[in-house]
């Protein structure tokens, strides 16, 4: 309990001060965006979910368009990441605004990734319990071992590895490794680093398998 206090002292702590240097680096960055793809609002917001398994909204800079087809439906991201979008994604500029949602007690820096709720299909009941246990976090155990994953399942897998080994010093690795992957700019490509579901991986609530459609 001592560890968690602390863990979550840091994060406020943090939150706070990374505030005072993110607020200038947002607003231009915000600029760029509006300027750049004035058709929709600067910030996107999306359910996920979060500790406890109670969903919350997400904050994000927006890096991509809202360009649709003749249809009215929304062309593919490939399509709608343009290279302003490119650029904010490749500093993680765009998840500067969840420190609202550390500040609001819905995120950590450092969890397991925060999931929209169709891709907690992967695991079972027990899993999602265990994992939702933690707060969701801006970077994370899976975040940086992205491009090792095929599959959501491999993802699950290594925030279920973070929770079950969890420690401050653990934190503290990821924490020194994030930072080495954004200098270095080593973060795996969008193609890669987010796979789909797949029908196969879907885990039925009698804790069966799906099967691949």
């Amino acid at each position: 309990m001592i560890s968690f206090f602390i863990k979550r002292v840091f994060d406020i702590l943090f939150a706070l001060i990374g505030s005072i240097f993110a607020i200038p680096v947002l607003l231009v960055a915000g600029c760029m965006v509006k300027i750049c793809s004035p058709e929709s609002p600067v910030i996107f917001r999306q359910t996920r979910v979060g500790r406890g398994r109670r969903n919350f909204t997400i904050y994000k800079l927006r890096t991509m368009t809202n360009e649709r087809d003749a249809e009215g439906n929304l062309l593919p991201d490939e399509k709608r990441l343009k290279g302003w979008g490119k650029l904010i994604r490749a500093t993680n500029i765009d998840e500067l605004t969840q420190i609202i949602n550390i500040l609001k007690g819905e995120m950590s820096w450092i969890g397991p990734r925060p999931l929209l709720p169709d891709e907690m299909c992967v695991m079972t009941e027990e899993e999602q319990e265990l994992r939702q246990s933690f707060y969701p976090g801006i970077t994370g155990w899976e975040a940086v071992n992205e491009g090792k994953s095929s599959t959501r399942r491999e993802m699950a897998e290594f925030d279920l590895e973070y929770v079950r080994n969890w420690s401050l010093w653990f934190d503290v690795r990821i924490f020194l490794w994030t930072m080495a992957i954004i200098l270095l700019k080593r973060r795996p490509d969008d193609s890669v680093r987010a796979p789909k579901v797949l029908e196969s991986e879907r885990i039925a609530k009698d804790g069966k398998e799906g099967k691949e459609a």
